[in-house]
């Protein structure tokens, strides 16, 4: 029989922990295959948390808190992996929630295709009634907004270069090595392209749904990819050149020509027209956007208050990536004050493959 080790990191998440750990308790597993235990990846939650969990382990004993006192996803995740004794590892996040029948498909799909990973699509959700969760959901649902992120707007079966989260062979990690523990963000993003890049495959199964809740307003959800998201796209191309990808690069170029047409359009006619050329393209781009997701949503607040949204968004993101660019070449992104995988090992390195057990 063929055993399965689920992996949830998490900080600070009392008000999602509790339903996500009964979505997973939900799962219906196949034929020949045991849920052997839920690995609860704490990095030093102080709202209850770990209470919330405990509580739930009385009642399960496959549910286990590991401590994460480092509180990056990509160490903690690590440390679960070195103890995680199921044959497959399902990697999970503490604010979503899964179907009954989300592992039986990445089971079936895994063995379908032979693929190294799979995954299936982000469904977007609002976090609470207010008009900001909303805005936020319409934000990230369009391709407008987030370009061709397949995951988050739906596509047909087959391979990807991302899926949200993961179901592995443990195998994998014995071969291409563990998280990239110098990346705070996009440690997901960056362990995908890896497998491509070492001749695997990841797979992405539109019916395979995570309930996701992205933050609660507009202000929170910039900050976060201002101070992180953005930021460590840039650093992510550092340390895993493989792992470039033009969709997280266009919000810098795009930030770069917004500073540039301001600055430059007094100065020259033909720059001036350039520039007002295609903001107004983008404007009206912007509001026929709009217009489509009042109507899917059915607020029309949002033909006023989403392309603003739109333009904010691409340009702070853009910003924060051009942030992350510019401390690469000065020496203080962080990735280049962490140490090496190992000694020697160099700049374009993931961490060492996982030790096999027994």
């Amino acid at each position: 029989m063929k055993s399965v080790s689920v992996l949830i990191p998490c900080l600070n998440e009392s008000k999602f922990i509790d339903r996500c750990l009964a979505s997973v308790l939900a799962f219906e597993i196949p034929p020949d295959f045991e849920l052997l235990e839920i690995l609860v990846i704490d990095g030093g939650s102080t709202d209850g948390t770990q209470e919330i969990v405990a509580e739930l382990a009385k009642k399960d004993s496959r549910i286990r808190v590991i401590d994460n006192p480092r509180r990056i996803q990509s160490t903690g995740l690590n440390k679960a992996l070195e103890q995680a004794r199921g044959d497959y590892i399902v990697r999970l996040d503490a604010h979503s929630l899964y179907g009954r029948e989300y592992l039986a498909l990445l089971i079936e799909t895994s063995v379908r295709t032979g693929c190294d990973n799979v995954g299936g699509l982000f469904i977007t959700q609002r976090r609470d009634d207010e008009y900001q969760s909303s805005l936020v959901q319409a934000l990230t649902t369009h391709k407008f907004g987030v370009g061709n992120s397949g995951f988050r707007l739906g596509a047909q079966e087959g391979p990807a270069d991302t899926v949200p989260y993961g179901f592995f062979p443990r195998a994998l990690f014995e071969r291409i090595g563990l998280f990239d523990e110098r990346l705070v963000r996009a440690q997901d993003y960056e362990l995908n392209r890896r497998i491509i890049s070492s001749g695997g495959c990841v797979w992405r199964n539109p019916n395979i749904h995570v309930a996701y809740y992205p933050p609660a307003t507009l202000k929170s959800f910039l900050r976060k990819q201002v101070v992180l998201e953005a930021p460590y796209n840039a650093y992510l191309w550092y340390v895993a050149p493989y792992a470039f990808a033009v969709r997280h690069a266009i919000t810098g170029f795009f930030a770069a020509g917004v500073i540039l047409g301001i600055v430059l359009s007094p100065f020259s006619r033909t720059v001036r027209i350039a520039f007002a050329s295609v903001m107004a393209l983008y404007a009206i781009l912007a509001i026929l956007s709009a217009i489509q997701q009042a109507i899917r949503y059915r607020e029309p607040r949002h033909i006023f208050t989403l392309p603003i949204a739109f333009f904010l968004y691409h340009f702070l993101h853009g910003l924060g990536l051009i942030a992350g660019v510019f401390r690469l070449l000065i020496g203080t992104a962080p990735v280049k004050k962490s140490r090496e995988p190992w000694s020697g090992a160099g700049q374009f390195r993931a961490w060492p493959p996982l030790q096999k057990s027994g």
